[in-house]
């Protein structure tokens, strides 16, 4: 580890291009069509309210536009859009450098925030742009209502992005070798692919990018869960946000998320008793980038204080 992959912009017409020759791409073990193009019915959840607690659950997922539950780990479409009308505006930039099937870029188009998206996947971000292309499309990739961009890239080089650019970082990175989002195009650089001490030492990367690129005074928000091995609970989620912290961040709030689709849980555990807990959270952590070294102190002194 050490020399990370340069960003490379992924365009419409190479999306355009590629759908040509493919109907549909792997991830993991699931094929998923391509459609080239998108008739959308809701462009939004109905009689929206954003969460005020910091208790999340969303039994239904969410289904408007082009938001489909076929990509394993993607996150609720629920999550991008709490975040993004808490913490930005319209003309914000907003960020997701483990991107995936485009949940966080679809909300952002949405809600007219202009987005990049980053993902080491070649094939995810052909199924990001492909959902991105609605075909009663109000705010089209086409057009000047919003900026969106897809790169494949490492989220430990976010080369392309200039310093203090991003207004919120939204991102759900993958679980240390728990799914691998690229078993059909192997790679070596994929987070996914690590060991948990592999993992853990290339995210202080990621943490450290994402101070990088992100506002002062902006926040970042990582959805992160935990895992079990061996009966053990492993406790990644805090791992991670202390990585976080130590690049330079604040905590700002930490959100319980109700996991309901424990695809791998269900599948090895659901016919007989345990001795332990089955796992059903997930921690959404939003940090905070410090105005300055002032705030950064205060924040310090009152964790020490208390």
């Amino acid at each position: 580890m050490g020399i990370y992959r340069k960003m490379q912009e992924i365009t419409y017409e190479d999306y355009k291009n590629f759908i040509k020759k493919n109907q549909f791409v792997i991830i993991e073990d699931v094929e998923i069509k391509l459609n080239g193009v998108w008739n959308i019915k809701s462009y939004g959840p109905d009689k929206y309210i954003n969460e005020r607690t910091t208790v999340w659950s969303f039994p239904n997922r969410g289904d408007w536009a082009t938001h489909k539950g076929n990509y394993r780990g993607n996150w609720s479409p629920y999550i991008p859009r709490n975040l993004i009308l808490k913490y930005t505006k319209e003309g914000d930039y907003v960020l997701d450098q483990m991107v995936g099937s485009g949940t966080t870029l679809i909300e952002a188009k949405l809600l007219n925030r202009n987005a990049i998206g980053v993902d080491i996947n070649l094939d995810a971000i052909m199924i990001t742009l492909d959902r991105l292309n609605f075909a009663n499309d109000i705010f089209s990739l086409k057009n000047e209502k919003v900026d969106i961009k897809t790169y494949v890239g490492d989220a430990r080089n976010l080369n392309e992005i200039k310093d203090e650019s991003i207004d919120l970082i939204a991102t759900h990175p993958p679980y240390a070798n728990i799914v691998s989002y690229t078993k059909t195009r192997k790679q070596s650089d994929d987070l996914s692919q690590l060991s948990l001490s592999e993992y853990l030492s290339e995210m202080r990367k990621v943490a450290a990018e994402s101070f990088r690129v992100l506002k002062a005074g902006k926040n970042c928000a990582i959805l992160i869960g935990d895992t079990r091995k061996h009966k053990h609970y492993v406790p990644l989620s805090f791992m991670v946000m202390q990585i976080f912290l130590e690049a330079g961040f604040i905590l700002k709030e930490d959100i319980i998320k109700v996991q309901w689709n424990m695809k791998t849980t269900r599948e090895k555990w659901n016919k007989k008793e345990n001795d332990f807990y089955l796992i059903a959270h997930e921690h959404l952590f939003i940090f905070t980038k410090p105005l300055n070294n002032n705030e950064l102190k205060k924040y310090k002194f009152s964790i020490k204080w208390w």
